[in-house]
């Protein structure tokens, strides 16, 4: 348990030294890579069945170059450490060669959760899968932190769970 302690803590100061660093720089607008075709409501009750998902409504919408591969790095990152940060979230990602531009899909599993192997815990039941260029680490960043700061938002994921349509879902995130 002190472990699991200290690596939220971590999260918590990560977060907060990446948003006084960008705070500095350009505002990085979540709301810019999101896409009501990207929000899909699982029916996955496992990490990989949901995963195969998420990269298949990619595939469906031309995000992906090769499906393949951005699934394989996806399940590599699962491997060095799990995405699933806490709070019934996760944020699985990849950067890869030949990718002009971020785009975020968010997966929504509103019943029971999906157990993820997550520092908390907890089963995960929302997902939002990033994927884009892997030569711009530092809008990367910004993304990620800005997406953090966003879901931690308490009220902001429990609207999220009892939500049922891409457009609300997109709305939620107006402000971000």
């Amino acid at each position: 348990m002190a472990i699991l302690a200290r690596i939220n803590h971590q999260i918590a100061v990560s977060a907060r030294d990446l948003i006084k660093l960008f705070k500095r720089e350009e505002c990085v607008a979540i709301s810019k890579y999101l896409d009501e075709g990207l929000v899909l409501f699982l029916s996955a009750e496992k990490r990989d069945e949901a995963l195969k998902q998420m990269v298949d409504l990619l595939e469906m919408h031309g995000k992906l170059k090769n499906p393949k591969v951005f699934h394989d790095a996806i399940l590599e990152r699962e491997k060095i450490v799990s995405t699933g940060i806490g709070l019934g979230v996760a944020i699985p990602h990849a950067k890869l060669q030949g990718y002009n531009d971020f785009f975020i899909a968010i997966g929504i599993q509103p019943r029971k959760g999906i157990e993820w192997n997550a520092l908390d815990g907890a089963p995960v039941r929302l997902v939002f899968m990033i994927g884009g260029p892997d030569n711009r680490q530092t809008e990367y960043l910004r993304i990620l932190s800005h997406l953090t700061v966003a879901i931690k938002n308490e009220d902001r994921r429990k609207k999220l769970l009892k939500t049922y349509d891409a457009h609300d879902v997109i709305a939620l995130f107006a402000d971000c």
